[in-house]
């Protein structure tokens, strides 16, 4: 905290008054006003001290202080997907003009690599990447195709994204009927990796761990033309491994009642999940060794369901909610009714 410069002048100004009144009474006036000027420059040097002191404490506070930034922009993909759109976490404003699909294509999900983000679009049973680079001020600056990674498949609703830490590994979800199938294509060589399942089951909240790829996985009913998630359990797959079949996922932990976003933490210790009870929503971190839980992350007021949940690279975390809107740990609240997925 600063100390109030007034606090230490008014003890050092009695002091020199002291020292006025009785130099006044014993030497010539001359004398009285050196020590006068001795005492004012005594004051200033106090003062000067104490204002370099307290520079050199908010330095050292500032330097201690290991919080994390929260990414300035959060890029989302519209309803129709046929544009991207950037906006400021704190303001909602719009950070320059949106950014068309490419011909004969729509955008589907968006998530970030780091230093900038991937957009997945389809088209014609096949799915494609571009990566989105931001200039310094947040606003969009190239839009550019990653050749060596496409994915044949259907992309749905259903459908979810994932980058690795290194930009490099793309997860992505499409599916025959309610049947999943995870692929994971390198963005370099184009490489790729799938598993899939024989079982009904929606999976969705994609996040990585190094190799370790994540996942909340949602058995699914079919009642009368409709679709309906039985449980949440949140699973972990070893890409390093080998492809196949989904049952090589290893369960982690069943979620609470009504809670359908789970993401683990860059370093693979932690798993937060999001939960809504009495309007209030509230990000709960979870052991990811023993599924035991360990702390609560991040409370919000949320009137509605969390819908998505999305870790930024700087560790921050962006929560969709059914109400329209997205809220940004650190940051602000934004409009979300007019978009489909987003990402910061």
């Amino acid at each position: 905290m600063r100390t109030d410069p007034m606090d230490g002048g008014n003890g050092e100004g009695r002091t020199g008054i002291r020292f006025r009144e009785v130099w006044r009474t014993a030497l010539p006036v001359g004398v009285a006003a050196a020590a006068a000027l001795f005492a004012g420059g005594s004051v200033d040097l106090v003062h000067r001290h104490q204002r370099e002191a307290n520079k050199k404490h908010d330095a050292e506070a500032a330097a201690a202080d290991t919080t994390p930034a929260g990414p300035r922009a959060v890029v989302g993909v519209t309803r129709t997907g046929t544009a991207l759109t950037v906006r400021d976490a704190r303001t909602g404003a719009a950070l320059g003009l949106p950014v068309a699909a490419p011909d004969g294509r729509r955008f589907h999900r968006v998530a970030g690599d780091g230093d900038a983000y991937v957009v997945a679009s389809y088209g014609a049973r096949k799915v494609t990447f571009q990566r989105l680079k931001l200039a310094a001020g947040g606003r969009p600056e190239s839009l550019t195709e990653i050749p060596a990674a496409t994915i044949p498949g259907v992309s749905t609703a259903w459908s979810d994204l994932a980058v690795s830490a290194d930009g490099d590994r793309i997860a992505y979800v499409t599916y025959k009927g309610a049947r999943a199938r995870v692929d994971v294509v390198s963005a370099r060589t184009g490489a790729r990796k799938t598993w899939t399942t024989r079982y009904s089951a929606r999976v969705s909240s994609l996040s990585w761990a190094g190799d370790t790829l994540a996942f909340v996985w949602n058995p699914v009913r079919r009642a009368r033309g409709t679709y309906t998630e039985v449980r949440h359990e949140f699973r972990t797959l070893d890409t390093s491994g080998a492809a196949g079949d989904l049952k090589a996922s290893k369960a982690v932990t069943a979620l609470p009642k009504g809670t359908t976003s789970a993401v683990v933490t860059r370093d693979g210790k932690s798993v937060v999940a999001g939960v809504v009870s009495h309007s209030v929503a509230s990000v709960q971190a979870y052991s990811a060794a023993t599924g035991a839980p360990t702390r609560t992350v991040w409370k919000q007021r949320l009137s509605g369901r969390i819908t998505g949940l999305d870790a930024g690279e700087k560790g921050r975390l962006l929560i969709a909610g059914s109400d329209g809107r997205l809220y940004a740990e650190g940051a602000g609240t934004l409009p979300g009714t007019d978009l489909a997925d987003a990402a910061w």
